[in-house]
């Protein structure tokens, strides 16, 4: 169950938050400056490839890395396909995986690695596999890691993930004694705490989007990134602990996801991925189901869920006399819509709270403001981070 008092105490959500949860969502515009700057100290900016590759391999572990390609493949489009390489089976060494790359992959194809942690012996042994086959390589990982020496073997490039600064202001954040904003002490080399969560995200995914625009894959240039890592600012204060839920759009979604199985509805080019992004991140931290499809073919995938026990109201309203004292808490769909700009200006939303209303079922939508796709993206995505903690550090469990 859902404890709504605590959304409104930022005191009893900063003790519950023992793993600085928030304060990681909160830096993430700040992740985006500190991987801008990696990249381009590491040469991406200046890097003038003989034309486009003929397919992006991405592979990485961890869910930072799997929304990394999956982002990534939404803001290619038909560029050039974008292949994630999921693990098959184990490496050499003890409970390590392995991946390993498709028969056709060769010289014109570009092969991509993210990983927070750069010390999974599959990805060296993958860096290594793509030099024989003479792929070029490109790694985002810590800087001191086995990986990064696997790249330098491979003559790849290995641009060094930005962590969180230390100290860095965070919208409605840690204060000094004084009561003033905690100034950024970040050291001259970016060291600081490195925090899981959408900062994570990030740090993997700003210095692959420089490199793909310089390859001429998809529009990411160093001005649309500084918006970027401002919306991510503004949202991230929007969105802060400090924030009333009447006003603070993450809170007021996480009180309205109690007790529900999220239907997550998405329509756009940026609202795809980060819908399936809010149903993975949902139930990794939460432990809550929910399913994500795109519109227009949610409406038939999900429809039959609406029309079951599911769907909103008491499955039993004519047993007046039950103990309900007893019962556990139904869980009940609710639709969450995230839009972006649909495809030729068409839109399906109106069939779908069409479809949401004659089931009985609430809706919740969250549109971005105006903006470039990836400004777009980065502000769903935060909010829907912002209300994924929310929902976790409030207690919300599935019934």
């Amino acid at each position: 169950m859902l404890d709504d008092s605590l959304l409104d105490l930022p005191d009893a959500l900063a003790r519950a938050d023992r793993h600085g949860l928030l304060r990681g969502a909160a830096e993430a515009g700040a992740r985006v400056r500190t991987a801008l700057r990696h990249a381009t100290e590491a040469g991406v900016t200046e890097l003038s490839p003989e034309g486009r590759p003929r397919a992006v391999l991405i592979a990485g572990s961890g869910a930072a890395a799997t929304g990394t390609a999956d982002l990534i493949g939404a803001l290619a489009g038909a560029a050039a396909p974008v292949v994630r390489l999921t693990p098959t089976g184990v490496a050499p060494a003890a409970g390590a995986l392995r991946w390993t790359l498709p028969g056709w992959a060769g010289p014109v194809d570009l092969l991509l690695i993210a990983t927070t942690e750069g010390s999974e012996p599959g990805l060296a042994l993958l860096a290594e596999q793509a030099y024989r086959r003479g792929c070029t390589v490109v790694a985002v990982a810590p800087g001191r890691s086995p990986l990064s020496e696997a790249v330098g073997a491979a003559r790849g490039l290995l641009v060094p993930m930005a962590t969180a600064p230390s100290g860095q202001y965070a919208p409605n954040g840690p204060q000094t004694p004084t009561g003033e904003r905690a100034p950024n002490t970040e050291g001259p080399e970016g060291e600081g705490t490195l925090v899981a969560g959408s900062g994570a995200l990030w740090a993997l995914l700003v210095p692959l989007l420089v490199l793909l625009d310089r390859a001429g894959l998809l529009t990411a240039p160093a001005e649309t990134l500084q918006r970027v890592a401002d919306r991510l600012d503004r949202t991230a204060e929007r969105c802060g602990p400090a924030i009333a839920t009447y006003s603070n759009p993450a809170k007021t979604l996480a009180a309205e996801l109690a007790d529900s199985l999220p239907l997550i509805w998405t329509e756009g080019t940026a609202a795809a991925p980060a819908g399936r992004r809010f149903a993975a991140v949902l139930a990794e931290l939460t432990g809550r189901p929910a399913l994500a499809a795109e519109l227009p073919e949610a409406l038939p995938a999900h429809g039959a869920l609406l029309a079951g026990d599911l769907a909103g109201g008491e499955s039993d309203p004519d047993d007046f006399f039950r103990d309900r004292t007893e019962d556990g808490q139904a869980l009940r769909a609710r639709i969450v819509l995230l839009r972006d700009r649909p495809a030729g200006g068409l839109t399906a939303a109106p069939a779908a709270r069409e479809l949401a209303i004659g089931h009985d079922t609430p809706i919740s939508e969250l549109e971005p403001e105006e903006g470039s796709e990836l400004e777009a993206l980065a502000e769903l995505i935060a909010v829907t981070d912002f209300a994924t903690l929310y929902l976790t550090l409030a207690g919300a469990t599935p019934a």
